[in-house]
């Protein structure tokens, strides 16, 4: 995402113009755009005209339009971003109050405007600081496998994106029918590697991964290898040091929450943001299983942890779901900002928003979306949730006499 134009008041209104250049900055958009905030931004509409005679003709027309925001749709498959809202701005074209959805795109600016009430609060402009940074942690691509089974998989910066998954049927090795189930497997790594070649860019190196039950990855590597030398694809080649073969428990998509828990994946990743969080994850379920209080989850707990300084400097770091901040509600989207405010910028804590697209982000919204690692241990923080309510219950049903 490229910045153009920025300019922020006091009171947390004002307007940015951004440049998206790859699908990976819809999603930043997704997370920036809010119900009631203004988008403008390049339309194609309909016109239909009548002519002196009572003819009618119509034509698709390109046009700028402003839109109060209503509602957001995002293909994650796709990358692509729909933003309906009612138009502001007459043109010659449409009249103040008529609906239309903006598809945003590609190498097109749009401007984006918050009035003072949401306005750019620290985590919208911390989203802001993320897309536009130029030196972007690299992608990753994963192909988890099982015989007859594949998911291709890209681990950006902020999401974890099925590319495709192949399916075959593959005979199983059966008397003298060996043969016929290793050509089966051939046919099955050839798709494989087809459709991985049309989604990398073999110029570039970063990690491919290969991970399946049993030896299927490992076979599919030597595939890969011997392919290249076959075929004299000195590209292809020279990617040999980036094919990492790990273990996973099956070829299913959902087997890459362990297959990144690994000490040899996490060596090679350690340079990206995906990684960082995945240990950040995997710190916090050690120290919740120990149960020493140093380690808390769920709204209300994570507040009272906060309010009780215990998520400040010296390792305090809240974990929260960027889910939470897109809430319909103001009032609530408000309590996550505060609260985020209040571990960084007062408790000196750090604050680390997980993409709900991510896999770490998606073990952390099983979570209720936020947890927190403490300073120090606090014992009970949920009991007093528990004693506030049984006290309450207990009130209610006094009787005077």
């Amino acid at each position: 995402m490229r910045l153009i134009k920025q300019s922020f008041e006091r009171d947390g209104s004002g307007y940015i113009t951004l440049f998206p250049e790859e699908p990976e900055d819809m999603w930043h958009a997704y997370n920036l755009i809010r119900p009631n905030d203004l988008l403008r931004a390049s339309a194609l509409r309909r016109v239909t005209t009548e002519s002196s005679t009572g003819s009618t003709s119509s034509a698709r027309v390109h046009i700028t339009l402003t839109i109060r925001v209503t509602g957001l749709d995002f293909d994650p498959q796709s990358s692509q971003l729909h933003v309906s809202g009612r138009i502001t701005e007459e043109t010659k074209y449409t009249k103040v109050g008529q609906y239309h959805t903006l598809d945003l795109e590609l190498q097109r600016n749009f401007t984006l405007e918050k009035d003072g009430e949401e306005g750019w609060d620290s985590v919208s402009r911390g989203i802001i600081k993320e897309a536009c940074d130029p030196v972007k942690s690299a992608d990753v691509w994963a192909v988890v496998m099982q015989e007859g089974v594949a998911n291709l998989a890209v681990l950006t910066g902020a999401r974890t994106v099925l590319r495709q998954r192949i399916e075959m049927s593959i005979p199983r090795k059966r008397g003298g029918r060996a043969g016929d189930h290793d050509k089966g497997l051939e046919k099955f790594f050839q798709t494989i590697l087809e459709t991985l070649l049309r989604h990398i860019d073999l110029d570039e190196s970063k990690p491919i991964l290969l991970a399946s039950p049993g030896f299927t990855a490992s076979s599919f590597q030597k595939y890969i290898l011997d392919t290249a030398t076959k075929t004299g694809n000195k590209p292809l080649l020279s990617q040999k040091a980036n094919l990492v073969v790990v273990h996973s428990s099956s070829g299913h998509l959902h087997a890459l929450n362990e297959i990144l828990q690994s000490s040899e994946v996490l060596a090679r990743l350690k340079d990206t943001q995906y990684a960082r969080e995945t240990k950040l994850m995997d710190n916090f379920m050690t120290l919740l299983r120990r149960d020493d209080g140093r380690a808390w989850y769920g709204p209300q707990e994570v507040e009272k942890a906060v309010e009780k300084g215990g998520v400040g400097r010296g390792g305090g770091v809240l974990l929260i779901s960027n889910a939470l901040f897109r809430a319909q509600d103001v009032v609530t989207r408000k309590r996550w900002v505060r609260l985020v405010d209040k571990v960084r910028d007062a408790e000196g804590g750090e604050v680390r928003v997980l993409s709900s697209e991510h896999e770490s982000g998606k073990r952390l919204d099983g979570l209720g979306g936020i947890a927190a690692i403490l300073t120090f241990p606090l014992e009970d923080l949920d009991s007093e949730e528990e004693e506030t309510a049984t006290n309450y219950n207990e009130n209610a049903n006094t009787v005077q006499i």
